[in-house]
Parts: structure tokens; C-alpha cells; sequence
């Protein structure tokens, strides 16, 4: 993901096409969502926040189809997501953490405090030493060591190092403090019964780093991971994708609620325009970040 997104509103302060959400980040969090660039926005990529290309073209079939046609075969295996973190290829890693995170905080915590919190596909994440730092427990899985081992050095964290009997080849690292417990393996190996089961999750760069064919998978997962009553914030981004194979993959909102609409109310909190020099040369014309709450009922 690129550097600080612009924040497109709509009648109520909150983007077109998206339902109106609790706001406000806490104060202990010395990060500020940042203002609104003034920049001129392309046909495209209004047409893209007003929520009129994510939804017409999603109701045709066009980006449905453009999905199947140009992403729905794309692999992306574990030895290149190795590779990318040996060679520094993490553009999708946010130094300062991500300020929808920290604007939406309210909505995940929902006034709880010593929660667990789920990270899946963690990497080095710096939300999970502000959570860990409220009180809450973190837990994240990850399939680079290289990752877990500079979020622990990055925040000077001691930890310790043990063995997963149940995933062989797995490690797990925690914080000596025991707050925060980052699993090294796929995702795929984990299970309720090995970490048990979470308040709240953060998904940014998760769902939409899942190969496609991987998602049902995924989603039964995570589906199996949730508490009942628990909050899940889930960010996806929306481009056109006939213009960039990914990853981060495009997810449209009908997948989501196919994924997890039977189990959960969905609803849209924000869209964000995120479009940046990198993407227009990736040939994009537009790139939206998608914030969604889905809330788990008992």
C-alpha cells in the first residue's frame, strides 16, 4: 500500500455509497488521520468514491467477470511472499500504521477492554504493539520469520522462541510480556483448538493478498476463529482488474457478502482514495482502500 491517503466525503462527512460509522481515534494513539489533499480527482476515480463503478459495474457482471477472466487463476505462492520480504519489496507495510485503523478504533473495540485481537497475515504490523500497549492481547500469523523477528527488534521487544507441536515446522514468538503471540506458519494450519478463538480482528492486507481460490478457505477460517458478538474490520481495495493482476487482489463487495453474509451483518464504514504514482504505473486509473465492519451476531 502507498503513503497517507485523501478522504473523499459525502453528505454526513462520510464517503458516497458507504453507511455512517462511529468516528474518532483514541487519544493515547499519537498518530493523526491526515487531512484531505487537494488534489484534482480523474473522472475515474470520482465515479470510483461516489460508489458508482464499485456498484453498477459490480450489479452487470463487468468487474465480477474482469475478476474471474484476468485474477480468479492468479497464484501467488509462499516462496515469493519469502522473497519479497528478503529483497525489501514491502510497499504494503505501513511505517506509521494505518490511520483508518486508528480513526475506527472505537468500532473494533466497541468499548471492550482486555480483548484478544486477531492479525492475520501480520507481517510486521506496528497496530499490534498499540493494541498490545492498551491492554489488549495480540495474536498474528505470519509465513516469513524474517517479518516476526524485525516487529520484535523494530519495538525492542524481548521475546522467546517455541516450537507449534500440533503445525510441524512451526514456531511460535511472544513477547516476554505474553501479550502478544505471533505465529511463524500458513495460515491454513491454524485452528481455534491452537489459538483459540478472538474479540476482534484487523484484516488489512490479508483477504486481499489470499490467492482467489484461497478465499472460501480463508473466510471459513476466519468464520471459525470469531467469537460471537465479536467486531471484524476488514480493508479491501477496489481497481479495475483488467489493469493490474495483483496482488493486493481486487475483492468485490458482492464476494464479501457471499464469503461471510451468512454469519455476520456487513456494512461499508469508509472508502478511501489511496491513488498514487505507483499505481498509475501499474496502468491503473483509479485505487480505492474499502473499510467494512462485519459484526458477528450470537
Amino acid at each position: 500500500m502507498s503513503a497517507s491517503p485523501s478522504f473523499v466525503t459525502g453528505v454526513g462527512g462520510l464517503p458516497h455509497g458507504c453507511e455512517k460509522g462511529a468516528t474518532g481515534g483514541p487519544a493515547v494513539l499519537d498518530r493523526r488521520v491526515p487531512p484531505p489533499r487537494e488534489t484534482k480527482l480523474s473522472a475515474a476515480r470520482l465515479q470510483a468514491l461516489s460508489g458508482d463503478m464499485d456498484h453498477s459495474a459490480d450489479a452487470s457482471g463487468l468487474l465480477e467477470g474482469s475478476d474471474v477472466g484476468s485474477q480468479r487463476e492468479r497464484v501467488v505462492t509462499e516462496e515469493e511472499w519469502l522473497q519479497k520480504w528478503e529483497m525489501g519489496d514491502i510497499g504494503f507495510h505501513k511505517e506509521q500504521g494505518h490511520p483508518l485503523l486508528q480513526k475506527y478504533l472505537d468500532v473494533l473495540l466497541n468499548g471492550r477492554s482486555g480483548l484478544r485481537i486477531f492479525f492475520p497475515l501480520c507481517g510486521k504490523a506496528v497496530e499490534m504493539k498499540w493494541l498490545a500497549d492498551m491492554g489488549h492481547s495480540v495474536v498474528g500469523v505470519e509465513v516469513s520469520e524474517q517479518a516476526v523477528k524485525e516487529f520484535f527488534s523494530e519495538h525492542s521487544l524481548p521475546y522467546c522462541e517455541e516450537p507449534v507441536p500440533e503445525i510441524s515446522g512451526a514456531k511460535m514468538f511472544q513477547s516476554t510480556s505474553g501479550n502478544i503471540s505471533l505465529y511463524c506458519c500458513s495460515i491454513y494450519n491454524l485452528s481455534s483448538s491452537i489459538v483459540g478463538k478472538f474479540d476482534g480482528v484487523w484484516d488489512r492486507g490479508a483477504l486481499v493478498a489470499v490467492n482467489p481460490c484461497d478465499r472460501q478457505s480463508y473466510a471459513s477460517l476466519m468464520i471459525n476463529l470469531v467469537e460471537k458478538s465479536s467486531s471484524y474490520l476488514l480493508v479491501t481495495v477496489s481497481y479495475d482488474p483488467n489493469k493490474h493482476k495483483g496482488p493486493p487482489f481486487y475483492v468485490p463487495e458482492s464476494e464479501i457478502k457471499s464469503l461471510f453474509g451468512n454469519c455476520c451483518e456487513i456494512r461499508c464504514l469508509e472508502k478511501v482514495d489511496d491513488f498514487s504514482e505507483k499505481h498509475r504505473q501499474w496502468g491503473l486509473d483509479y485505487f480505492l482502500e474499502v473499510l467494512y465492519l462485519l459484526k458477528f451476531v450470537a
